[in-house]
């Protein structure tokens, strides 16, 4: 083994040390993903209250996209120099490869963190939603009930008010016209 790399030129050994040593940082990368850890847990740990969730944004430069372009380059410019082209060449298809192997990664982070939901129930999205009344709502706000309605693709039981001079009842199908500061929505009687 020692006399193979002593044989190599320096080009080739830098190629060589490159694809191996990003390699195996790599595969230690990607099996602490694999076991749920990540490598962003070495830096420390950093607690601050977030107003809003932005998401992640497109992150082009990070270590694993860094790592990731580090293996392609060196895996690619071994392959150009084992197929006989010129150090200009390699240099430059290997950094082309390991461009796009960085931009694919990105992509690929970016579009998995879109698949991403909260959970959380944001009730103007009930908003012009069609419901059942599932317990009685008191005519004229007099009392609260209970309608069954999909926000955000889930049934969900709310609470409910109404203006109607009728009490409504189950059965009855509401739509939802308003909803209040303390979440209870307003609704109104569809089949009159």
């Amino acid at each position: 083994m020692e006399l193979w790399f002593e044989g190599l030129s320096i080009f080739e050994k830098i190629y060589w040390v490159v694809a191996i040593i990003s390699s195996v940082i790599l595969l230690i990368l990607l099996f602490l993903t694999m076991i749920g850890s990540d490598a962003d847990e070495f830096g420390g740990d950093v607690d601050a209250e977030i107003e809003a969730d932005t998401g992640i944004d497109f992150q082009f430069l990070s270590l694993k996209n860094f790592v990731a372009f580090l293996t392609i380059f060196g895996w690619s410019g071994i392959a150009c120099l084992d197929a006989g082209w010129s150090k200009t060449m390699t240099v430059l298809v290997s950094l082309i490869c390991g461009l796009i192997m960085m931009f694919a990664m990105a992509s690929l982070f970016y579009y998995l963190s879109k698949l991403q939901s909260s959970g959380t129930l944001k009730l103007r999205n009930a908003l012009n939603q069609v419901g059942e009344v599932y317990l009685t709502i008191g005519s004229k706000r007099s009392s609260i009930g209970k309608v069954s309605i999909k926000v955000q693709g889930t049934l969900r039981e709310l609470d409910a008010l109404t203006e109607e001079t009728r009490d409504l009842v189950m059965g009855d199908v509401v739509k939802v016209k308003e909803v209040t500061k303390n979440g209870i929505l307003i609704v109104e009687l569809l089949n009159k």
